[in-house]
């Protein structure tokens, strides 16, 4: 290990141009100086200086370990600026990293997040999306502060993390007014045998639309399955089929899209929750997100 006590004083040496420059520069005597220097050629096993008439100058080494030392001394600056800077000059930026299952509506995922970015205390928000038991392994390593998903973390996945509930809300169904003007009869019968756009298999709420479909009776087309709610929405805006949303999201739909919501299903419902490995929760930015969802956001 370095003794930065002795890599300073070849520092100064160095830039000062010699040992009785740097001695008078750190009010020290040259023999100590010298003295130094030479504990610090022992440590890294070579000649940092070598005589040259009168003068020292540096080594092919010496040169090397100056050029080491200006960046270590020059961040030891930084560090003595960040941490002497009043605070009201420079209020530290909170970094939250978040996980958001693909599952999960994009719109929901900003709805849930956005309270985050109202704090007062300045907000880095580090976003990525993937599948949960990808995201829940980043999570155990901290590598995120929080997932949010639209199921709750298993017992079965041996992960040390909390679920923290944010809320429900029911399911609506849209269709693209050309394909609407094909429906015959009264929701939810009139998705029978009409072309429909679901979930992929990996979303928690499609083994409940394959459920409640059976219960009903009915049989619609599946013409296509998607695991970005974003992308079947883009097909269902263009008429290729009927498609799902949360209900919470229905005017957000409707405006974007140009479909009419034909309908809304009570049985089916999607619960959302944030994931930390946190339980009792500490992060600001992860209680401002559940405080708000718990009062009313997911209310339609």
């Amino acid at each position: 290990m370095i003794n930065f006590k002795h890599l300073h004083y070849f520092w100064v040496a160095a830039r000062a141009g010699g040992i009785v420059r740097a001695g008078e520069v750190l009010a020290t005597t040259p023999q100590t100086l010298s003295g130094q220097i030479k504990l610090l050629e022992a440590a890294l096993n070579c000649k940092l200086f070598r005589k040259q008439g009168r003068q020292l100058v540096l080594t092919d080494e010496g040169r090397t370990a100056l050029r080491y030392a200006d960046e270590i001394f020059a961040l030891g600056r930084e560090l003595e600026e960040a941490l002497r800077r009043p605070q009201r000059e420079a209020p530290r930026v909170l970094e939250f990293r978040v996980g958001v299952a693909d599952s999960v509506a994009k719109a929901v995922a900003y709805r849930l997040l956005e309270p985050a970015l109202a704090l007062t205390q300045p907000l880095r928000l580090i976003g990525s999306e993937g599948r949960l038991g990808d995201l829940l392994a980043q999570l155990a390593l901290h590598r995120l502060d929080l997932v949010i998903a639209d199921e709750p973390l298993s017992r079965r996945l041996s992960v040390r993390a909390f679920n923290h509930p944010l809320g429900r809300t029911t399911t609506s169904f849209f269709a693209a007014p050309a394909l609407q003007a094909r429906l015959h009869g009264a929701f939810p019968h009139c998705l029978d045998g009409m072309p429909m756009l679901l979930p992929g298999a990996s979303s928690a709420l499609r083994g409940q639309i394959d459920g409640w479909l059976a219960r009903e009776r009915l049989s619609p087309q599946i013409v296509g399955e998607f695991d970005d709610g974003a992308l079947m929405t883009a097909f269902g805006r263009e008429g290729r089929g009927v498609f799902v949303a949360p209900s919470v999201l229905e005017a957000e739909v409707t405006a974007q899209t140009g479909a009419v919501c034909i309908g809304r299903s009570h049985e089916l419902v999607e619960e959302f929750f944030a994931i930390s490995v946190e339980r009792r929760i500490t992060h600001p930015a992860v209680t401002a997100i559940t405080e708000v969802a718990r009062t009313g956001l997911f209310e339609v």
